[in-house]
């Protein structure tokens, strides 16, 4: 894997700040309840990094399992032993060129959703490899 590629991002009020550096090895979009929750929004936009790719600055809070800045509520990456979830949006630059892998928890999605070409779909958590 290169990691000639680095990609920064942080929280809205800018007190929590994160480098990734190379491409993910994951990356999808999740349609479940809880992430509908988590985003405001019909479904969460994430990809992963391996724990040595990824820096971070400043101070989080947890909530089950994920991280958030104390200040503005900038919901930001969940941390899980060996790697890194980002939520895409909290990234600095857009378009970030990063494209999903796989849908998970489409028994959710909505149906005004276009799908996206080329990916596969799975109606909840695909099973383990």
């Amino acid at each position: 894997m290169t990691v000639d590629v680095v990609r920064t991002g942080g929280c809205l009020c800018g007190r929590v700040r994160y480098e990734v550096r190379g491409e993910p090895y994951a990356s999808g979009l999740c349609h479940c309840t809880t992430c509908r929750k988590l985003t405001g929004s019909a479904y969460s936009a994430t990809a992963n990094w391996h724990q040595p790719h990824f820096r971070m600055t400043g101070e989080v809070q947890t909530y089950e399992r994920r991280q958030f800045c104390p200040v503005c509520g900038s919901r930001l990456f969940y941390l899980f032993d060996g790697g890194v979830e980002i939520f895409l949006g909290t990234l600095d630059q857009a378009p970030y060129d990063i494209k999903p892998m796989l849908e998970v928890w489409a028994v959710h999605r909505e149906p005004w959703l276009s799908p996206v070409p080329g990916i596969a779909l799975h109606a909840e958590n695909p099973p383990k490899v």
